[in-house]
């Protein structure tokens, strides 16, 4: 359900942020990075423990300015090496390899509901097609896909999520371990170079902390907010929602808000927001347009077309899927202060006329 607020901006105490939701007054923020700084795109929103900071400092993490959040010199030139990964020729090369892999999954989980079986749909046809065709595309064939996946989630977790110090522990372990792997294919790529991402960015003459930050969140972006959007479209789809993919972008993104925060004491619309407040912007299901869902300006979405694709792919494979089943179960959620979508989405076949016979 599309939601308006008629207020440029509002302060919100449970959550800490000045949230923004007009489209217009997100658009102008999001033009403005001088103003409205990236600084803490992937800061932790609930900040970390102690003990979680020193599981973390033990393999070195750090994730200094490279791209969501980098508003200085070097951002230009890291976002035109990795932009030249999702090109639109690029993109457009690898749909065929999209629906291959969608193509297979859908077959495997129609064959399960024939059989009675209940079917998972993240799981058996979302979860693993954007992470095998991002790794294609950059040139990758060595990345662990199953822990990919787990990191990923636990590190959106970890960064956009309320865990407690137990929970932060937990999820802390995973992202070291991840890092800890970045830092192994980044010295690889200084040994043996090549033409994937971490010999490109290597190549761009970044320290080690900078290719790992690129990648630790590229590998992450790059699929699961995908794989997020595939399982939302299924969702809406399945429930008789939005029926295209720019209908999901723009009232119900897996990507729904993203963060800024303020140089100096500016005014949005008629609310003044003063010097270092941290700005909340709604990014879908306010009125907007579907394009406002990856954002504007020099930050927007490297894989904006990339994702488009997919789920346009995955919604056209799965099409007489979606219309032949029914949910089990209201979908437990993803939610995060940036990222949401279903967790699972248990189906079961409908009945027809022959199965009442």
């Amino acid at each position: 359900m599309v939601r308006v607020t008629g207020c440029p901006a509002r302060y919100d105490a449970d959550l800490g942020y000045w949230v923004v939701d007009d489209p217009a007054q997100v658009r102008a923020v999001m033009l403005d990075p001088a103003t409205f700084r990236p600084d803490n795109a992937v800061l932790a929103h609930t900040p970390l423990s102690v003990k979680a900071l020193r599981v973390l400092s033990a393999v070195g993490f750090a994730l200094p300015p490279t791209l969501a959040n980098n508003a200085g010199e070097s951002h230009r030139a890291i976002r035109a090496a990795v932009a030249r990964f999702f090109s639109p020729a690029r993109v457009a090369a690898v749909e065929p390899l999209t629906r291959s892999l969608l193509t297979s999954r859908v077959t495997v989980a129609s064959e399960r509901l024939a059989a009675g079986e209940l079917v998972d749909l993240v799981e058996a046809i979302a979860a693993e097609p954007p992470a095998l065709v991002v790794l294609h595309l950059l040139g990758l064939s060595d990345v662990p896909l199953a822990e990919l996946k787990a990191w990923s989630l636990d590190s959106l977790e970890l960064f956009w999520g309320c865990p407690d110090e137990d929970r932060q522990l937990e999820l802390a372990h995973s992202a070291a371990e991840f890092y800890g792997w970045l830092r192994s294919r980044t010295t690889a790529a200084r040994r043996a170079g090549g033409e994937d991402l971490f010999s490109v960015l290597v190549g761009l003459g970044l320290s080690d902390e900078e290719v790992c930050a690129v990648g630790y969140f590229l590998l992450i972006a790059g699929q699961e907010t995908t794989t997020q959007l595939i399982s939302t479209a299924f969702h809406l789809a399945a429930t008789g929602g939005a029926a295209s993919v720019e209908e999901v972008l723009a009232e119900a993104s897996s990507v729904p808000t993203w963060r800024r925060v303020t140089a100096a004491a500016v005014a949005v619309g008629d609310v003044e927001l003063p010097a270092g407040a941290p700005v909340l912007l709604g990014l879908s299901g306010h009125g907007g347009p579907a394009d406002l869902a990856f954002g504007v300006g020099v930050h927007r979405c490297l894989g904006a077309g990339l994702a488009r694709l997919e789920t346009r792919v995955a919604l056209e494979c799965a099409s007489d899927l979606l219309s032949a089943v029914r949910l089990v179960e209201e979908p437990p959620m993803i939610d995060l202060l940036s990222f949401r979508a279903p967790k699972r989405l248990l189906v079961t076949a409908l009945l027809t006329c022959t199965d009442t016979l």
